[in-house]
């Protein structure tokens, strides 16, 4: 048997599991590996020739796999302590899991005899290994435990078969691959955060080093309002939103409820901007790719042209330099997410300039010709604030000649508190790569594999020059609509079910799959004009 293994070649004599195989090449770092191009966990045996590529924390899907191998034996911890108790994980500020008792509360007694139970179980090296079942007995075995929010998902699920993870006599899914044992869960943190704690796993961006923890105030308010309102509409898992589709009636009320939700923070936010409008002078809108922004933006223009308040809206995309003046990325091209691909001295000046009622000519960016030419002069009226939106908006050093108290600045993104189970939170970032997917495909007719290719440098452009600034917000908007997986996922289902099992992107595609598929689908054309959700799939006034 040949093996080609990280481009080294290897002959063997009998069969061997890829976690063996790892322990014989002393690779210490391995999560899981691509054998000829296809993901398989560790435990999985290589009994043919094989090109094998073994992967660490560095890489996404090697993240996801720790973080679900990390929840489950927090899961089994629960269980193995009291079997009444019933664990929910949600993903929450500064990268971390925030896990809270349903129906309870959390004593710092139970954190740290849970954190014992956890300690103990790694230490004993217990396996973890993939059973297939039947329904009804996947149904009987969660009745057992008394995991019924999964009995819930099951009835969603067409095929007869169910694939599970079982530890000693506990059973559990995560909706993702596995670690083959404990032992592997050496690097995680934990922190007492009322009204549970938050669990630290290594991240793929820092070269799976764990994160440091940042008390995300602001942020932080804004997923406890979207759990406020996860309970107001029952809309907390999939089954419960798949409720609001049964009826046409139910779907034009759902609608309107979730957009009404939009409405309610535009007013909220005209209202504070109203209050201290004599004082302020710009208004920057920042936010992560696909939060809606462009949308957000003209509606906010609108809101405040509502309350006679006329803002003047600056593209700061006319501020780019040729891209042979953009600074160089890793691999060499223009990097043109740094905040220094902007001409941040001329936009600062010309930002001030304006701000003191000064007439300034601004820019346009001339795409074709690939630089700048001269604009149009223009002037402040009285009560006319200067309207900016862009990934840099909210970054000081672009708006730093004017002073604080003249600023107010906006941080939009979808957060979401949406969970396939207790035990398995949707991630907010795999709700605006969805976004991203259908965005791609409508407006540029990209496949959703290019859109996979970019979307690693997309990430590190915004924990690089997005999230470091959102604390800096005097409002937070959220854009979730809690209706939009029913419309995306009928839109997306079909080009991510198109991508090849030897694509390199197939793991991503296929682990969106495993959760879009539960989704009911509703009526697009029940969507008002106005939607954030139009931006994304078509019709929007402020964008097509």
């Amino acid at each position: 048997m040949k093996l080609k293994i990280n481009n080294e070649v290897l002959e063997l004599n009998e069969p061997l599991t890829l976690e063996k195989l790892a322990q014989k090449l002393n690779i210490s770092n391995a999560i899981f590996a691509t054998v000829d191009g296809r993901m398989r966990e560790l435990s999985y045996m290589i009994a043919n020739d094989a090109d094998i590529e073994f992967m660490g924390l560095d890489s996404d899907v090697g993240m996801r796999i720790y973080e679900a191998t990390l929840r489950y034996v927090f899961t089994k911890a629960l269980y193995e302590l009291d079997p009444t108790k019933q664990i929910r994980f949600s993903y929450s500020i500064s990268r971390s899991i925030l896990a809270t008792i349903e129906n309870d509360d959390m004593t710092v007694e139970l954190y740290e005899m849970l954190l014992k139970k956890v300690q103990e179980i790694i230490e004993r090296k217990v396996d973890i290994k993939r059973i297939k079942v039947s329904k009804e007995e996947a149904t009987k075995l969660y009745t057992k435990q008394n995991y019924l929010d999964k009995i819930e998902t099951l009835k969603l699920r067409k095929e007869n078969h169910v694939n599970l993870y079982q530890s000693d006599d506990f059973i559990n899914y995560m909706f993702s691959y596995m670690l083959p044992n404990t032992s592997y869960l050496t690097k995680f943190d934990t922190k007492f955060y009322n009204p549970g704690f938050l669990i630290f796993f290594p991240r793929s961006e820092l070269k799976g080093e764990l994160p440091a923890f940042v008390d995300q105030k602001t942020f932080g308010n804004s997923l406890k309002q979207a759990y406020k309102w996860s309970k107001i509409i029952g809309g907390d898992t999939i089954a419960n939103i798949n409720k609001h589709s049964l009826t046409r009636d139910k779907q034009v009320d759902f609608v309107n409820l979730c957009e009404t939700k939009h409405n309610n923070q535009l007013a909220d936010l005209g209202n504070q901007i109203y209050e201290i409008k004599d004082d302020i002078k710009l208004i920057a809108v920042a936010g992560p790719s696909s939060s809606g922004k462009t949308t957000f933006t003209n509606r906010l223009r609108i809101e405040l042209l509502s309350r006679g308040i006329k803002p003047m809206m600056i593209s700061m995309d006319n501020y780019y330099k040729p891209k042979h003046e953009a600074p160089k990325d890793s691999d060499g091209n223009p990097d043109l997410e740094h905040v220094e691909a902007l001409d941040v001295e001329q936009f600062s000046k010309d930002m001030a300039d304006l701000a003191m009622g000064k007439s300034v000519s601004l820019p346009i960016f001339d795409f074709k010709q690939g630089k700048r030419i001269a604009g149009p002069s223009v002037k402040l009226e009285k009560d006319s604030p200067i309207l900016i939106e862009g990934i840099h908006a909210l970054n000081e050093r672009l708006t730093e000649l004017i002073p604080s108290h003249q600023k107010f600045n906006i941080f939009i993104s979808p957060n979401t508190q949406l969970h396939i189970d207790d035990h398995n939170p949707i991630s907010l970032t795999d709700l605006r790569l969805i976004r991203r997917m259908v965005r791609d495909q409508k407006y540029r007719n990209t496949p959703v594999t290019m859109t996979l290719d970019m979307w690693s440098s997309v990430r590190r452009g915004e924990f690089k020059w997005i999230y470091p600034h959102q604390e800096t917000a005097n409002f937070v908007y959220n854009s979730e609509l809690s209706y939009e997986l029913l419309v995306l996922n009928k839109i997306a289902l079909p080009h991510l079910n198109a991508v090849p099992r030897d694509d390199k992107h197939f793991i991503v595609a296929n682990r969106l799959v495993k959760f879009l598929k539960y989704f009911n689908e509703i009526d697009a054309t029940l969507i008002p004009s106005n939607s954030i959700l139009l931006e994304f799939i078509g019709g929007s006034p402020f964008h097509d």
